[in-house]
């Protein structure tokens, strides 16, 4: 059985790791809702995983994919951080709009 690699081959996987972290930076730079906002970041985090797990599949080190695999618990923790701050941001004003955030400057 060959490798899943030589099937597709890396062109493709360079290909769909740059389309979705084009959209993730489209989501961060044109969307003013903050949970959109974090599932861009997501989505571009994602991207740069995939990338990480195809080169480190196509050199034959399993170093990428520990990396990855550590990246990922970080992204998890950073989820959870930005989503208790948006709760409290939405419990003193009632919106989680990005652009009603300047309101909380002191």
């Amino acid at each position: 059985m060959e490798n899943i690699l030589e099937q597709i081959g890396i062109d493709n996987y360079i290909y769909l790791s740059t389309l979705l972290f084009c959209v993730g930076a489209f989501g961060v730079l044109y969307r003013r809702n903050a949970i959109v906002m974090f599932m861009s970041i997501e989505i571009m985090l994602n991207a740069v995983n995939l990338l990480l797990v195809a080169f480190s599949t196509y050199h034959q080190d399993a170093a990428g994919q520990v990396f990855v695999f550590f990246s990922m618990a970080v992204a998890a923790a950073e989820v959870a951080v930005g989503l208790a701050i948006l709760v409290a941001v939405y419990r003193n004003i009632k919106n989680i709009d990005i652009d009603n955030l300047k309101k909380l400057k002191g």
